[in-house]
């Protein structure tokens, strides 16, 4: 448009694509007021108007209110200021905007009553300190008074939901807050932890009986896994001889790591431990915590402690 041409209301809705009735709202508001009158009364506008109302439509469009783009106009801010406020006001509607999506999916995956919606609704949008502090109390219950440094076991039980999360990490995390928040979840890691240091604690005064030191040791339900999956690899039924052999093997290297005999006793405290390991609750949780923490799928246990349970139930 040539600087010194005045054009009517209609002619400069032609040329901008906006409609008379916004126009005249605009102008109205003293927006976009008028560069004069015609003889007749009727407004006209300059070029200038005509980029005032371009500038008016872009920002509109990106969601700035009326009463900012005037002050954008009137040069009492700059355009920059505006820019980065409102880029920060749409990061925050983005992350409400996803988590609600979240909360959505995840209610007709699950097929949720009214009162798990609200839940999950209410856990999709705790804040950092208030999920902070239920998963604190989840690990309290579990771990808390224990008589064992659990800091490390603690630490890698604790999840961190990023600041933008996907979908997945949302739906993964409110369904990991459902668990913790479960006190018969609570009980039966807090079982499982009591049951892995009352064996380290007896495999610890075994190696020191015999002047061997504390070293890095395994676990039961590592002693089991590594035996068991190149069983489970080569498909042995675990009511065979073989398996028999395996369970033996298993057993045997168990007793020899908390110094006891491989009896009855021992095999039916090793099966406990197992069946506490396999709960199908706590690997949903390490499952879980993994897809909230970005970590990589974690392996699963399940299999091989199960096999060795129907072998041992079988020997």
């Amino acid at each position: 448009m040539d600087g010194d041409t005045l054009y009517s209301i209609g002619e400069l809705a032609r040329r901008t694509g906006l409609t008379v009735k916004a126009i005249r709202f605009y102008s109205d508001c003293g927006i976009v007021p008028p560069t004069g009158r015609s003889p007749a009364g009727h407004r006209l506008y300059d070029g200038d108007a005509a980029a005032r109302l371009e500038l008016v439509r872009t920002l509109r469009d990106l969601g700035i209110d009326l009463p900012t783009i005037r002050r954008v106009l009137d040069r009492e801010l700059s355009l920059a200021q505006v820019a980065a406020a409102h880029a920060e006001a749409l990061a925050t509607q983005i992350r409400v905007l996803r988590l609600r999506r979240a909360v959505a999916t995840a209610v007709a995956r699950r097929g949720s009553t009214p009162e798990e919606m609200d839940l999950m609704h209410r856990l999709a949008r705790l804040s950092a300190d208030e999920r902070r502090r239920l998963i604190d109390g989840f690990l309290d219950a579990a771990f808390g008074g224990l008589d064992a440094d659990l800091t490390g076991v603690r630490r890698t039980m604790t999840p961190e939901l990023p600041d933008d999360p996907e979908d997945e990490q949302v739906e993964a995390w409110i369904e990991l807050a459902e668990l913790a928040r479960d006190p018969e979840f609570g009980a039966l890691m807090r079982r499982l932890a009591e049951q892995h240091i009352a064996d380290q604690n007896q495999t610890d005064q075994n190696r020191a009986d015999h002047g061997r030191g504390n070293v890095p040791r395994p676990g039961a339900v590592a002693i089991v896994r590594d035996h068991v999956a190149p069983a489970l690899a080569m498909g042995v039924d675990p009511a065979s001889p073989q398996a028999a052999a395996i369970v033996a093997a298993v057993t045997a290297r168990y007793a020899a790591l908390v110094g006891r005999p491989d009896d009855t006793d021992l095999r039916h405290r090793l099966l406990a431990l197992v069946d506490t390991a396999r709960d199908p609750r706590r690997q949903t949780y390490v499952r879980l915590l993994a897809v909230v923490n970005g970590w990589p799928p974690p392996d699963d246990p399940t299999p091989a402690l199960t096999w060795f349970a129907d072998a041992l139930g079988a020997a």
